[in-house]
């Protein structure tokens, strides 16, 4: 017996198609194995590893961490889990810099959701639930990290990723820029280094791992004025660590300072002095954008650059987005194979013209009766036709003994109802 088939009609007027973020890790439909993680914990799902977690174990301050790819249940989003093992909440209240952070939104912020606290691994865990942008890595993987050497002109050498000015300023005004947005709103950072900071795209960075310390240290809670001061000095320590490629870079700040110089202009060094210098009523993250307010006007000119590209291949999308609706339209009308017998729909009425405009878009031949493959011709006929332009052309059925002039209107109306109708049917 054949089974029966569910039908599902889709109006292509409203059909949109959602490509998925390109990822170049393994996309799982179950834990990873092996690893013994759970199934489920609190709604998330599939939890993929997406620090290494076998050999040296990564360490968020005095506690071992680790990040997950995991889907939630509910809306079939993937998300970031940054899990603190060991970690036992004495305090619900300490959930609530959570609920402060989850409503700051923010482009050079990873966003926070949720947090909880869970056994599904075995202890008692932390988990602080992100936005997930795939394909990320940190500060300290695309610009400090040794990287393996090559072979060049004969011989091996090791790899230099000195960061560019341009790409540093770039950085600093982002990380900058994310950090007035939470010293206004009265909170302070507390987690800027490179191994936390996400380069989640072309010169675009992100914070991550917010609100963790928050939650961790609630029962040693800080004055905030001092916590904001404190998060100055974290962003000059790296500033100094971009600059001489090493996180260590100020154990030794004389050597620091001078290859700073060498390598920066002095508009660098004094944004990165100014940032480690000792607390006072002026060191303040607005007093810094005072420093820097011609970088600013350079940013922004890159910002509207990239936003007109970006518009640019919108464009260009969306117009490749109505052609194809008409494309679908046009497979699901001609030739059906089911209503070939049926003399009201076959060779007949409306579907007749679209049978003919298809021949006269995608079927025409030359004077040898070659195949003629135009594409240009092709875009300017389904432009025309989803325009509705009042052009005529000429139809020509394929034994040549009979023609129609017809409009790009007038075949635009057939095809919508001869669609309508069949999805009707």
């Amino acid at each position: 017996m054949t089974p029966t088939i569910p039908r599902i009609i889709l109006s292509l007027d409203n059909l949109y198609v959602a490509s998925s973020r390109s990822r170049s890790e393994t996309i799982r439909t179950a834990p990873a194995p092996g690893l013994n993680l759970p199934e489920d914990i609190q709604g998330y799902h599939t939890l993929v590893p997406l620090e290494p977690i076998v050999g040296e174990r990564r360490k968020f301050g005095n506690w071992y961490s680790a990040v997950y790819r995991a889907t939630n249940s509910a809306d079939g989003v993937a998300y970031a889990l940054r899990r603190i093992e060991n970690f036992r909440l004495m305090q619900q209240a300490a959930f609530s810099s959570i609920e402060a952070w989850a409503r700051i939104r923010h482009p050079s912020i990873v966003s926070v959701h949720e947090a909880f606290t869970s056994r599904a691994f075995g202890d008692s865990s932390l988990v602080v639930v992100y936005d997930y942008h795939p394909n990320s890595q940190t500060l300290f993987e695309a610009h400090i990290k040794s990287k393996a050497p090559q072979f060049q002109n004969g011989r091996l050498q090791a790899q230099h990723s000195r960061i560019g000015e341009r790409t540093l300023w770039s950085y600093i005004v982002q990380i900058a820029n994310a950090i007035k947005a939470v010293h206004d709103a009265g909170m302070a950072v507390r987690i800027i280094d490179a191994t936390k900071i996400l380069v989640t795209s072309e010169n675009r960075v992100r914070i991550s791992s917010c609100g963790v310390i928050d939650v961790l240290t609630y029962e040693s809670r800080a004055d905030i004025a001092m916590l904001q001061q404190e998060d100055l000095v974290m962003f000059g320590k790296l500033v100094f660590a971009l600059c001489c490629n090493n996180l260590a870079a100020m154990n030794n700040f004389p050597k620091a300072v001078e290859n700073l110089s060498r390598h920066y202009s002095a508009d660098v060094k004094a944004v990165a002095l100014f940032l480690v210098s000792k607390p006072a009523p002026n060191k303040t993250i607005g007093h810094l954008f005072e420093m820097i307010g011609s970088r600013l006007l350079t940013e922004m000119n890159e910002v509207q650059n990239a936003v007109d590209r970006l518009e640019g291949e919108l464009m260009s999308e969306l117009e490749n987005g109505r052609l194809v609706r008409l494309l679908c339209k046009f497979g699901f009308i001609n030739e059906r194979p089911e209503f070939a017998r049926e003399p009201r729909w076959s060779e007949t009425g409306d579907r007749y013209i679209i049978k003919l405009f298809r021949d006269f878009v995608f079927h025409q031949v030359d004077e040898l009766g070659n195949p003629v493959v135009n594409l240009s011709h092709v875009l300017t006929c389904l432009n025309k036709l989803d325009a509705g332009s009042d052009e005529r052309i000429m139809l020509v059925a394929r034994d040549e003994q009979s023609c129609l002039v017809v409009s790009y209107k007038d075949v635009k109306a057939c095809i919508d109802a001869a669609f309508i109708d069949l999805a009707r049917r």
